[in-house]
């Protein structure tokens, strides 16, 4: 084990050397690009149920900005400044997964996607995190550095020594001078490519505004094959974010997602379709006549919850698989906090501890976590808390803020099981709420409240650890970072609720009540809410007040909102942009939905547990697809999650797993590569340029996704125009041959990609 005060172990910036740190405008820009990428990680979550780090975008675009500031007569920022930033701009990606991966459930639970639910949610859960990650520091970073390897936090401290300044490098310690020269000299000295993430964040927000606001191409392209292979179909969205995120991934995950599609598609739907053809009347869970169905009508009836299943289970396996590493953790985490009276954190002598030794004190850690868990309480009428779920929240939120916390550190963000962590919770949480006899639809508020909170402390404590890894390495002061990133995790929460509604309202259809319910519907007064009107493009056809009714049961009508009017029928139903099933509005235009696959299984798990209302012959077929998997040693999370998506989400991610084959291939080849081993190289790859435009298709895409959102709702005319337009005499849109015109541009996308990655264009400045 090695310690700041270690001979093994010096970090770039001794603790005796003081540079400029803790600064306004490294806080301030560390925030901003946090709100970026973590509205466009929301984004992401909400298709796929993943995200990708953010902090080595984040620390590359700080090195660019502060670069050009100083060529502009501005001062440069130091190596610790850019740390801050980077440190601040992180939370945001892990503080949108939590928030994606569980409060969207909320709508499929029949209820109200409540801007104040979602706020305090993101908020209390993603500060609980970092404070419950301060006592952790000591034995997670410092005591076991060589042990952890922090994966994502050593890449994002590598991308920062090799854009250090020549201030910086003459601050440096004497092994990081020798380190730095010894690189160099084997040709790894680049410097970050901060016009690769701008050019891949341009071009995406570029091709996704053409092709989605001006609808240039059509953005599925789809086959649905005929007899004998009657239900089978091929599709791919081909969006800069997910090709993106299958760059980022690489080829091995990527594959094992989109075979989960491909059984799906592929076999699942294909034998519900042989099998069900013939049927005279509906088979339930659903109320439509296969030989009816569609493959994505089969999907949502019979595949979800196939899938569901299966990423249930996934999950647990990843949990059970890390207990091991779990038990480790939870002793290793008591023993550092039994010993807090023997550091800094809890004495608060900071004059007589090194610079880069200095936590928050254990007293304000201590205070911060009971106002919290106060607030929680506090909250009864947006989180239907009690005290057993504050307490819930305590127990599970340190648990697996712990565990999180090294994990992550063992096999990196990326692999870390946080969903599994979340169905831990919930799984424990309602089986309790069952034994106390608090069941059906009135608790599901609260138990989803309990996940949420947990899912969020424990993805941000997660994150901390590999921000503090990265100061740990460059010589930061700990107790400047962990403010840092609390200031970013507060000012990243506060604008993912208000964007989870603006994305949720895009895509809501508002379906006459004729549609699902032909007899008509009738709601008898004391059950109505609040009142409200039409939202969006459906708004100018109707203009009337209606009241607002939930409906949290699926009997012979859809659960969620319905819009009933003052004798009490209702007369629209609210079909959300988020897991919802109309993808048409009444005039014939399209709507952009989002899948929300691991919401969905949250969902599932409360209403399953509190009122027993799942099919559980298809859960358990799910299952056994995990544990058959599991049995063939093949990643059986990754797979499940594939399962679960639809095909076109996981092909453009292959397509983007295999571009990143082939370049790592041709890398592989060259000498300065050719020595390292496996774990090496794979850092290096991750530095790549490749990498960073990838990155940037993310955020380009993502955001320009959500701007389309919020701009097509005020666009209504134009809108329809524009695809009215293209679907007459655009062929890369509606013409007979679209779907395969389509592939061009996104052809013309991946072959940018793949070139720059080779470095055949926009190749970084080597020193």
């Amino acid at each position: 084990m090695a310690s700041p005060s270690s001979p093994k172990f010096e970090p770039f910036i001794p603790a005796s050397t003081k540079l400029t740190e803790f600064t306004l405008r490294a806080v301030l820009t560390g925030a901003v690009l946090g709100m970026v990428f973590g509205a466009s990680s929301l984004y992401l979550v909400l298709k796929v149920g993943l995200t990708v780090s953010a902090s080595i975008p984040v620390a590359v675009i700080s090195l660019a900005l502060f670069r050009a500031w100083s060529k502009a007569g501005g001062r440069d920022a130091s190596i610790l400044e850019h740390n801050i930033t980077q440190t601040a701009g992180s939370a945001g990606e892990s503080i949108a997964f939590g928030v994606g991966i569980t409060m969207p459930a909320i709508l499929i639970l029949g209820f109200d996607l409540e801007l104040t639910r979602v706020l305090l949610v993101a908020v209390l859960g993603g500060l609980l995190g970092i404070l419950m990650m301060v006592p952790l520091r000591r034995t997670h970073i410092v005591e076991d550095h060589g042990i952890l390897k922090f994966p994502e936090g050593t890449a994002c401290a590598a991308v920062l020594k090799a854009g250090a300044s020549a201030d910086d490098r003459a601050a440096a310690s004497p092994s990081a001078k020798a380190e730095m020269a010894a690189a160099e000299a084997a040709g790894l000295g680049k410097s970050p490519g901060a016009k690769q993430i701008f050019t891949g964040f341009g071009i995406g927000l570029l091709y996704k505004t053409i092709n989605v606001a001006f609808k240039g191409w059509k953005d599925v392209p789809e086959r649905v094959f005929g007899a004998p292979f009657k239900g089978g179909s091929v599709s791919g969205e081909i969006s800069p974010e997910l090709l993106g995120v299958g760059y980022i991934i690489g080829p091995y995950i990527a594959g094992i997602m989109c075979a989960g599609g491909a059984l799906s598609y592929w076999l699942l739907i294909p034998l519900i379709k042989y099998f069900g053809d013939g049927l005279p009347t509906p088979l339930a869970p659903s109320h439509m006549l296969i030989a009816d169905m569609a493959p994505d009508d089969v999907r949502r009836d019979y595949i979800l919850y196939i899938g569901a299943g299966a990423v249930a289970a996934g999950g647990l396996i990843s949990l059970a698989e890390a207990m091991p590493a779990i038990w480790r953790s939870l002793k290793a985490s008591f023993q550092d906090v039994k010993g807090g009276g023997k550091t800094t954190a809890a004495d608060g002598a900071d004059g007589a501890v090194p610079r880069t030794d200095r936590d928050l004190s254990m007293k304000f850690v201590a205070i911060g976590v009971i106002v919290l868990l106060a607030a929680i309480m506090l909250a009864q009428q947006a989180l239907h808390m009690n005290f057993l779920g504050a307490l819930l929240i305590l127990v599970f939120g340190f648990i697996f803020v712990a565990v999180s916390s090294r994990l992550t550190g063992e096999i990196g963000s990326t692999s870390n099981p946080t969903s599994g962590m979340t169905v831990a919770t919930l799984l424990f949480t309602c089986l309790i709420f069952l034994v106390v006899g608090w069941v059906g639809s009135a608790y599901y508020v609260t138990a989803l409240s309990v996940g949420a909170i947990v899912c969020i402390a424990a993805a941000n404590g997660g994150t901390t650890s590999q921000d503090l890894k990265t100061g740990f390495l460059l010589g930061a002061t700990p107790k400047l970072q962990q403010w840092s990133i609390l200031a970013g995790a507060l000012c990243s929460a506060v604008i993912l609720g208000p964007i989870l509604l603006v994305l949720n309202n895009g895509g809501t259809v508002y379906v006459p009540i004729k549609e699902i319910a032909p007899a008509g519907l009738h709601v008898d007064a004391g059950q109505l809410s609040k009142q409200e009107k039409l939202q969006g493009p459906q708004a100018k056809d109707d203009g009337a007040t209606y009241y607002s009714w939930y409906k949290t049961d699926d009997v012979g009508t859809p659960q969620g909102k319905y819009l009933v009017n003052a004798q009490g029928d209702a007369v629209w139903f609210a079909d959300p942009g988020i897991n919802g099933t109309h993808t048409k509005r009444p005039d014939g235009t399209s709507v952009q939905k989002f899948s929300a696959p691991k919401a969905v299984l949250v969902s599932y798990i409360i209403e399953g547990i509190l009122n027993h209302k799942l099919p559980w012959a298809l859960v358990i077929l799910g299952v056994m697809i995990t544990v058959t998997l599991q049995m063939s040693f093949v990643p059986a999370l990754a797979f499940a999650v594939g399962v679960y998506l639809p095909l076109s989400s996981t092909t453009p991610i292959l397509v983007g797993g295999v571009i990143r084959w082939l370049v790592d291939r041709k890398l592989r080849q060259k000498p300065e590569y050719a020595a390292l081993n496996k774990q090496e190289f794979e850092a290096e790859s991750d530095k790549s340029p490749g990498v960073l435009l990838a990155s940037g298709y993310i955020a380009g895409g993502a955001i320009a996704g959500i701007v389309i959102a919020i701009v097509q709702g005020l666009t209504v005319d134009f809108n329809e125009a524009v695809e009215t337009w293209s679907g007459a005499h655009n062929p890369f849109f509606g013409g007979a041959n679209a779907d395969l015109l389509s592939l061009v541009p996104f052809g013309a996308l991946c072959g940018f990609l793949y070139f720059v990655a080779r470095e055949k264009l926009l190749a970084p400045r080597r020193r």
